[in-house]
């Protein structure tokens, strides 16, 4: 070692190889989404989280926001209009969309199908998803209303709260016909 080479450092937890498949890795149905999670809290030491999703026509949360996390999207294949801090957007097959934290947001589906990546940074979403989702029994869009769903979150803000995640009140945007 020569006199200017900086000591070695222990590496913190979450900063080791690891890799996951999206074929392995563990997936949920949640929101009528499949959910399969990449990379979580225990793999990268809280700095993000990075999830898998595929949606169908008409799925999407309505409006909440993060209070710690910023959100991303990277859309592999389809179509999703956002609802963002006030301004709607479309994105679509290789759009990446950010959401900072306290952001208030929704989104739709509006192609048959829509696949993408979601990140959290720092992690937070997917602890949610793999403490309360339903298991996958297998890799596909669950059929409509099998797993919870907004008026499940709507009902337990406290409990999304232990997660960062504020559903936010009044009618959504991209849903004018519901409640």
């Amino acid at each position: 070692m020569t006199a200017n080479a900086p000591n070695a450092q222990t590496p913190t937890p979450g900063s080791e190889l690891f890799i996951h498949n999206k074929d392995s890795a563990r997936a949920y149905w949640w929101l009528d989404t499949l959910w399969i999670v990449l990379a979580d809290s225990s793999d990268t030491g809280g700095r993000f989280s990075l999830m898998e999703e595929v949606a169908s026509k008409g799925s999407g949360p309505g409006p909440h926001k993060h209070t710690w996390s910023d959100e991303t999207y990277y859309i592999m294949d389809g179509e999703i209009t956002f609802w963002v801090g006030g301004e709607i957007k479309t994105a679509r097959t290789g759009d990446y969309v950010m959401v900072p934290r306290n952001t208030p947001h929704a989104f739709r589906v509006e192609s048959e199908t829509v696949r993408f990546l979601n990140g959290y940074t720092p992690a937070s979403l997917e602890a949610y998803v793999v403490e309360w989702a339903m298991l996958a029994p297998e890799r596909v869009v669950p059929p409509k209303g099998v797993s919870p769903t907004m008026d499940f979150l709507a009902t337990n803000s406290e409990l999304l709260s232990r997660y960062g995640i504020d559903i936010l009140p009044g009618s959504d945007p991209l849903r004018p016909e519901s409640k």
